[in-house]
């Protein structure tokens, strides 16, 4: 019998369950995978406290990779025993197999193992996204990255360096540090004893930056538009430390006609066509070696409870893998 984690009502890492599911057969569209590897995002968590809200019961997760079982009627370009993975996809992945929509899998380049895949897609595909799109990194540019030591910042970083920029990355501790600067960070702040307004300015001669890359959300927001320049972007793409309060969109005109953005993977990968073309570029910047996946932590699928406390706990770096 197939096996997964859900949850009856949100709460705490306790209201994860190991329950039995029954995944039958797929429908028109649809491809039924086996999982081999599942990743860990934060935003797993939102969905199980409830911060985001679903229809329950719920299975959980977005990430993962694994091998085509069998594929419904219409699905032409999947056959069974095809190496995938996905990180724009239903909720889900905390499954040993699944039924899940076909236009949503990805086929794995041979230079690339499950591992690493199930570790890289979400967070990857939204580094793609917050780099190449929201505001579009270049040669010369020197930019905040809030959370370096993180599963999204350690490929930022990389990647941001490989397209010529200069990473300033914020951190908890001087472990988290050492682990930023040897990702392609130049220069690290540790937010506990030095305050990061202060330092962008002394870093970048006054100038401040164009962007800022903040899925802290309360604990920095406001401070992070102190660190743009005139007309720079705060990029909030989650909000580890609580919601953003209201913001008084006059502050903006005060401190530079500042934009701020929300954006979400599931908004930029919604058209297939976008998903493949961001996967492309992700699989080749990985696969040519200017950007590494640290798998730091690995769990267990029915351990996905004690994975949860950790990562809450900002106990773990870079990227954390469910083994199926």
């Amino acid at each position: 019998m197939t096996h997964a984690i859900r949850f009856h009502k949100t709460g705490g890492p306790e209201v994860l369950v190991w329950e039995e599911v029954n995944v039958g057969k797929p429908g028109a569209g649809e491809a039924r995978i086996r999982h081999t590897a599942v990743g860990l995002n934060f935003v797993d968590i939102y969905n199980r406290s409830g911060l985001y809200p679903l229809q329950l019961p719920s299975g959980l997760g977005g990430e993962g990779a694994g091998v085509v079982e069998e594929v419904g009627p219409g699905v032409t370009d999947l056959k069974p025993g095809d190496r995938i993975a996905y990180g724009a996809a239903p909720l889900g992945a905390y499954a040993e197999a699944r039924l899940i929509p076909a236009e949503r899998l990805l086929k794995l380049p041979d230079g690339i193992d499950d591992k690493t895949a199930a570790a890289m897609m979400l967070k990857g595909l939204t580094v793609q996204y917050l780099i190449r799109q929201t505001y579009h990194v270049k040669a010369g540019d020197t930019i905040l990255l809030h959370a370096a030591a993180g599963g999204v910042g350690l490929i930022l970083s990389q990647w941001a360096k490989h397209l010529g920029a200069t990473v300033i990355g914020t951190v908890g501790n001087d472990e988290k540090a050492a682990l930023a600067k040897a990702h392609g960070c130049a220069h690290t702040i540790v937010y506990s004893r030095e305050d990061f307004v202060k330092r962008v300015d002394e870093i970048t001669g006054g100038k401040k930056v164009p962007v800022v890359y903040d899925s802290v959300g309360k604990d920095t927001f406001l401070k992070s538009l102190d660190c743009l320049a005139p007309l720079g972007i705060a990029a909030l793409f989650g909000q580890s430390s609580g919601a953003v309060e209201p913001l008084n969109l006059g502050l903006l005109a005060q401190k530079g006609s500042l934009y701020v953005t929300r954006p979400t993977l599931n908004t930029y990968a919604a058209k297939t066509e976008n998903l493949r073309a961001m996967a492309k570029e992700l699989f080749d910047v990985v696969a040519s070696g200017a950007v590494k996946i640290n798998v730091n932590q690995t769990y267990p699928l029915k351990d996905a409870a004690k994975a949860h406390a950790d990562l809450a706990a900002r106990k773990t770096t870079g990227s954390t893998v469910f083994l199926v």
